[in-house]
């Protein structure tokens, strides 16, 4: 199975898409969508929406993992970033209904057994799990293959966090 593993943000929507057999994982692709802060609003989500457009028709996933958005302080970035991912969520859902999504705290429960794990932990093993040389950047990329193997971990049990 493809899975396009997606970690929303405004200025930069990271990306990786993994092949699995729900145990073995091979690194296919990853990256990073990024926008202009100086540029208008409406620009960035539609080149959002373009870049997501091209990573569906591009690496043609069978199901497609989100990161859930989680803010705490800033509610400003927080609708930008929101807005980003209701796109993100629009691209994908053109192409199919396969839409899962998952709290920080499970991706790092999936992929270091903690919960709490720091972004270095989450890199490092990520990294482990697709035989890497290097650990993937920006760190957006990192969190979203991170996604992609959560996805792929909780295959059996995935239409808990299927997006209705």
């Amino acid at each position: 199975m493809r899975i396009l593993g997606i970690d929303p943000g405004l200025g930069t929507m990271g990306w990786g898409v993994i092949d699995t057999d729900g145990v073995k994982h091979r690194l296919i692709q990853y990256g990073a969508i990024l926008t202009q802060p100086n540029q208008p609003l409406p620009q960035r989500l539609r080149s959002v929406f373009k870049g997501v457009t091209q990573l569906m028709e591009t690496f043609q996933p069978e199901e497609v993992a989100f990161e859930e958005l989680f803010f705490s302080k800033n509610i400003t970035t927080g609708m930008a970033v929101s807005a980003a991912r209701g796109v993100a969520l629009v691209a994908v859902a053109e192409k199919t209904d396969n839409l899962f999504e998952y709290t920080p705290m499970q991706i790092k429960q999936a992929i270091t057994g903690y919960g709490k794990a720091d972004k270095h932990q989450i890199q490092m093993m990520v990294r482990l799990m697709l035989s890497m040389d290097e650990t993937p950047r920006p760190d957006d990329a990192a969190d979203a293959l991170a996604v992609a193997i959560t996805h792929a971990h909780s295959m059996r049990a995935s239409q808990l966090f299927k997006i209705n």
